[in-house]
């Protein structure tokens, strides 16, 4: 069942089902054609985020739908590495990158919080930088996808394909939840997909500068992220 034939004032209720059976409907198919079932369901209404880590989701993206909506995140924290990446995208590939930002500038945060606010609460900072200028910014949008992958960390094990995003009342798609590091790798090295310089310099997962250290032998990929807090996610997922 797509949006086009239970209609365009479809409630939440409507497209969570949608959600719930499509998630066990495509949990054996591919990432492109996850991605295929997803743009033909929701066209315009559909968007890719990107932490600008690697351009894998947003390139599988292109192929089902040319011209996606990418959407990324620029908390004022990000390396210059990301941003590069960034543009990079938005000047080779087939998809319109989109830009969100926070409604505070770095320095205005420092302002009305006090400086590194990050280091004394970053779940606020989270909240502040990226959860809520996603939320906006996925206002025009009725399903969105993510890179989330299982093998990434235990709190991520039970990732749907397709799934219901409570929260922003939206389909929250996943198409390489099933994915290890080594398909990404190996996707990457196939379609030449552009990967964020910092993979090759000890980072296994790109965030906020002041909150990504390099991952140690043996760790995880996300064990450089909040190193040293209980934190393991910026609440974008929770």
């Amino acid at each position: 069942m797509t949006i086009s034939q239970i209609d365009q004032d479809a409630t939440a209720a409507d497209l969570k089902a949608l959600a719930e059976q499509a998630g066990r409907d495509l949990e054996d198919a591919s990432a492109l054609d996850i991605l295929r079932w997803a743009t033909g369901t929701f066209g315009k209404e559909f968007c890719v985020t990107s932490s600008m880590e690697d351009a894998v989701v947003a390139h599988l993206a292109s192929r089902a739908m040319p011209g996606v909506d990418v959407v990324f995140l620029d908390t004022g924290y990000h390396f210059e590495e990301t941003i590069g990446t960034r543009d990079a995208v938005d000047a080779v590939m087939d998809v319109r990158v989109i830009t969100l930002t926070p409604r505070r500038t770095v320095a205005e945060q420092d302002a009305e919080y006090g400086p590194k606010l990050h280091d004394r609460d970053p779940d606020l900072c989270c909240a502040l930088r990226k959860v809520t200028p996603l939320q906006e910014g996925l206002t025009g949008y009725r399903a969105w996808a993510t890179g989330l992958r299982r093998d990434e960390s235990p709190t991520r094990a039970d990732t749907p394909v397709v799934g219901w995003d409570e929260k922003r009342r939206k389909v929250k798609v996943s198409p390489i939840a099933r994915w290890t590091q080594d398909d990404v790798e190996a996707y990457v090295a196939e379609h030449g997909v552009l990967t964020n310089p910092l993979l090759m310099d000890g980072y296994a997962s790109v965030g906020c500068a002041p909150c990504t250290r390099r991952v140690l032998d043996g760790e995880d990929a996300r064990a450089g992220r909040w190193a040293g807090r209980t934190k393991t996610e910026c609440g974008l997922h929770a």
